[in-house]
């Protein structure tokens, strides 16, 4: 919950065609050093090593992320964590701080039911190879966010997934600029020239009136200073 209100789910510099890879000492260099954010191989990438250094047992898993039309993307598509804690071999969980606008705490990896979350709750279905994690939206709705196998990879591993998300045309991440962290009671994003907030399951939407006030929300609501 800390690194989610913290650490804002970012593309700026996708969007400013600054290449980067997954090399952990850039990643602290950007994200820690120097206060940005990024995105899942990123933020995820970069908690993993968090969780391993104060001891939790950390796999990483590959996802594709499903579309609103309900089509799956390509494979290592998205990053996600399954955690275990110390001492705990058979507590496991599902910790994600790279999708933007999901689950804010962990999921309990093997229930089958329910788990509230705020005012959305969410679930893991099972199959025979793979989990798809599913969302009960603000209005009610259930809908699938992602679909992962269980097979433990490696960080560079999604390397060439990476590059594809900022360089293809076809990637989400070249095509407009986002910002989005969660707050205490809901969460903050921009979107292009939008600035939208929720709270308490309400959402409000509002104009950004040019670059200078774009640049002014980004640096006073996520301290984010993009010349940096």
């Amino acid at each position: 919950m800390a690194h989610l209100q913290r650490v804002p789910f970012e593309n700026f510099d996708i969007t400013l065609r600054r290449s980067f890879d997954l090399d952990p000492a850039a990643l602290y260099n950007k994200i820690v050093t120097h206060q940005r954010g990024g995105f899942c191989y990123e933020l995820n990438g970069l908690f993993a090593l968090l969780l391993e250094q104060i001891g939790f047992t950390v796999i990483r898993l590959a996802a594709r992320v499903i579309n609103k039309e309900g089509i799956l993307g390509p494979e290592f598509d998205h990053l996600a964590l399954q955690v275990r804690c110390p001492g705990e071999a058979r507590s496991t969980w599902l910790a994600d701080v790279g999708f933007g606008d999901s689950f804010r705490e962990p999921l309990r990896f093997e229930e089958h039911g329910e788990q509230p979350d705020g005012w959305r709750a969410y679930r893991i279905e099972h199959d025979t190879d793979n989990r798809w994690v599913w969302e009960r939206d603000y209005d009610g709705m259930w809908t699938r966010q992602y679909r992962f196998d269980l097979q433990p990879r490696q960080l560079n591993d999604f390397a060439p997934m990476c590059v594809w998300q900022q360089t293809s045309p076809e990637s989400n991440f070249t095509q407009r600029r986002v910002c989005t962290r969660a707050t205490t009671n809901g969460r903050i994003t921009l979107s292009e020239m939008r600035l939208i907030t929720t709270a308490n399951g309400q959402r409000s939407e509002r104009a950004i009136r040019g670059e200078e006030e774009y640049q002014a929300v980004l640096r006073e609501q996520f301290g984010i200073i993009l010349d940096r």
